[in-house]
């Protein structure tokens, strides 16, 4: 894989990963999968970052795993001599299983299927352009979404939706994904990337351990019952409200002021 493969920038607290295949609809290698886990660690590390977006470029974010690499490989089972009862989740791409405290968003063209619709539902917040298409289509092909899909959608859209795209392995269009709460804008492709680095950098002006703390309370809220979820938002809440961010910002707002948050 060439470098170019996989473009990861920087540009003030907003970082930018865009899978650059575009002859292949930006089809994840494995070597890409490496550099991608590489990236979101860097994202998780540097606390110059505050939001990052996820992008494809030439009009598909991603068509999803390179099949012709991993049946020249021979298959996924090919590195993997344990019994087939023997269930591990490291068998997982190792971007999928990256812990991320900074919100992600998602920015959408054209092809968004199987690990490209994964790494989508990664992310804390998708936009999409009118041609984009989305699907689990690994059913069809006898095996299923190994990099989280299945239970990352079960948890993003309503269940009977949900199973039809697990199941029957179909794309939904960017109309169904919006009124499903599966992308939350459309936006026309050649706006796509401003409108995306908009939110990130509205975001990124926030206080970022506030935002954090925020991220943390919500996607604890979706496995955990009401009252542990409001027991650790207040305990968030609490802690959050002890940082000099969090004194800075109604001083800045009785003094009139945009406000300078440090990360402190």
């Amino acid at each position: 894989m060439s470098k170019e493969d996989l473009v990861f920038e920087v540009d003030g607290p907003v970082a930018v990963i865009t899978l650059n295949r575009p002859a292949k609809r930006n089809a994840i290698t494995e070597e890409m999968g490496e550099r991608l886990a590489e990236c979101l660690q860097r994202i998780r590390r540097d606390d110059a970052i505050h939001a990052a977006i996820i992008t494809g470029a030439g009009g598909a974010f991603s068509a999803g795993a390179d099949l012709k690499q991993r049946a020249a490989g021979g298959g996924a089972r090919a590195k993997d001599q344990s019994p087939a009862t023997v269930i591990d989740a490291r068998l997982a791409p190792e971007w999928s299983r990256v812990p991320m405290e900074k919100p992600l968003i998602a920015a959408i063209d054209g092809y968004c299927l199987a690990g490209g619709m994964e790494l989508a539902l990664l992310c804390d917040i998708r936009i999409c352009s009118p041609a984009a298409q989305f699907g689990l289509p690994e059913i069809t092909r006898g095996f299923f979404a190994g990099g989280g899909g299945p239970q990352r959608l079960a948890r993003a859209i309503p269940q009977s939706l949900a199973m039809e795209i697990i199941l029957t392995g179909d794309r939904i269009d960017a109309e169904a994904a919006l009124r499903s709460g599966l992308v939350s804008r459309i936006v026309a492709a050649d706006a796509l990337m401003d409108t995306a680095r908009q939110i990130a950098g509205r975001i990124a002006s926030h206080a970022p351990l506030a935002v954090r703390a925020a991220k943390e309370t919500a996607d604890a809220a979706l496995d955990q019952p009401l009252d542990e979820a409001l027991r650790l938002g207040q305990t968030l809440r609490w802690i959050i409200g002890q940082t000099d961010d969090a004194k800075e910002g109604p001083r800045a707002f009785a003094e009139k002021r945009e406000p300078k948050y440090r990360g402190s």
